[in-house]
């Protein structure tokens, strides 16, 4: 007797039952009630299976940097699918895989040469963890391995992300995570930043409490700091003028790593290549994803200093250097999807675009100002935070509820976390949507109880 399933391929797009996906952070039961489905994008707006076009206000999930349905990114896609659709990057490689590592390689910051691929932000910053590890062991300093995150910090789902993240529903559920890791607290202060516009007056000091960690650890233990320039999924926190530079100042103090994760932050977000671009601060490491194929296929990697990179390149030349790596590390269709975003984001000048609207974005957000129940606002690059007070034992269900009315009866996707509404379309937005998506929002606002 079969213990299949029939299968029912004309329920694909307006499928009758949700129950098989099991949905990543996602409330599942509320969902499935009245879910919210997309079947196709172009440009910045996603489609309903019944045809209704949704303003794409996320990028996606903050990846969709170029828009959707780009045709010079979808034709190199197709073609590299037809010409060569897989190539191991263990001993063997393709072509492309080094073009691309060049061009991010250029991209990056001084001496940030070498190009370390992985498939999404949680491996990336997996990796640049282990190899952060890695080069302590090789440099003869084995007792370097504390780690040291933010509060309130997202660095994906592995469990090297979650033990350095600082966000608590992503940590408690999973055990006692890595050992030997510390927490920097968080840049957020509202009652000194809020209705900011860019990079708050206030909190460069909080890198100071890097001083006490290394204090109470002692340097000799400490392997990497990693931060977010901008920490963007735990609610849009931008750093603090002058905080990132007094890290930098205080890693190399104490002969420290500093990564950046850049996951959300690089490929024209804040309006450069790179979020070290914008504050003039060279980490040791920066990850990066989403935006490298405009959130087209996945792929994510580490953009390392020469000086890490060659440490590692002694002993016989035929000995595997760094045993750390994955199947579909450097996909060919994945590179050649980067490789073409690359290019779109060059011939469109995207970057400077986003920093050309900043202002306006900025302006757009603060007219929200005064409408009910909003407490703060915070804008940089192109994204905004709108925090929404709390309903009186629901913490998080106003934002929920403008959410999901957002995309049933505004036409529009916003992203909520807590009672945080954040905003980051596509660099390709124009200003009349800006301005009809911040109305649109402004109306919906007003309704909510």
């Amino acid at each position: 007797m079969s213990v299949a399933h029939d299968i029912d391929t004309s329920a694909e797009l307006s499928p009758n039952d949700l129950e098989a996906f099991w949905m990543p952070f996602t409330p599942n039961r509320a969902f499935k009630k009245n879910p919210r489905l997309i079947s196709r994008a172009k440009d910045v707006h996603y489609y309903t299976p019944d045809g209704r076009a949704v303003l794409d206000a996320t990028a996606g999930l903050w990846c969709c940097n170029a828009g959707h349905g780009r045709a010079p990114i979808v034709e190199a896609i197709q073609k590299q699918a037809a010409e060569l659709d897989y190539a191991p990057a263990f001993q063997f490689a393709h072509p492309k895989a080094f073009a691309l590592a060049n061009r991010l390689a250029m991209m990056a910051p001084a001496d940030l040469d070498h190009v370390f691929f992985a498939n999404s932000g949680s491996e990336a910053v997996d990796s640049a963890l282990k190899i952060a590890l890695a080069y302590w062991n090789v440099q003869g300093k084995g007792s370097k391995t504390r780690l040291i995150g933010r509060e309130r910090g997202y660095h994906g789902v592995g469990f090297g992300g979650i033990s350095v993240g600082g966000i608590v529903n992503n940590r408690k559920f999973f055990g006692g995570l890595l050992t030997g890791v510390d927490h920097l607290p968080h840049t957020y202060n509202r009652a000194e930043q809020a209705f900011t516009r860019g990079e708050p007056e206030w909190g460069a000091h909080l890198a100071d409490n890097l001083e006490s960690i290394v204090a109470l650890h002692d340097a000799s233990t400490i392997a990497a700091v990693v931060v977010e320039p901008m920490a963007g999924s735990t609610g849009v926190l931008p750093p603090p003028k002058g905080y990132l530079r007094k890290l930098r100042e205080i890693c190399d103090k104490h002969g420290i790593l500093l990564i950046f994760d850049e996951v959300i932050t690089a490929f024209g977000r804040l309006g450069f290549a790179t979020a070290a671009e914008r504050y003039g601060v060279v980490p040791d490491m920066i990850t990066f994803a989403k935006g490298v194929t405009s959130g087209t296929v996945p792929m994510g990697g580490v953009i390392v200093r020469k000086p890490i990179y060659d440490a590692f390149m002694n002993g016989p030349e035929h000995v595997i250097e760094l045993f750390h790596g994955y199947t579909y590390s450097a996909h060919p269709i994945a590179v050649a999807a980067g490789l073409a975003t690359l290019d779109v984001y060059l011939d469109e000048g995207l970057f400077d675009r986003a920093r050309e609207l900043e202002t306006e974005w900025a302006d757009a957000a603060m007219s929200l100002r005064g409408k009910p129940n909003v407490v703060d606002i915070r804008t940089i690059g192109l994204v905004a935070a709108i925090d929404l007070e709390s309903r009186p034992g629901a913490v998080g269900a106003r934002a929920y509820e403008a959410m999901d009315r957002g995309f049933h009866e505004y036409d529009m996707m916003m992203r909520v976390t807590g009672d945080t509404i954040a905003l980051s379309p596509p660099l390709t937005i124009s200003r009349d949507q800006i301005g009809g998506l911040f109305d649109g929002l402004g109306k919906l606002l007003g309704e909510l109880s």
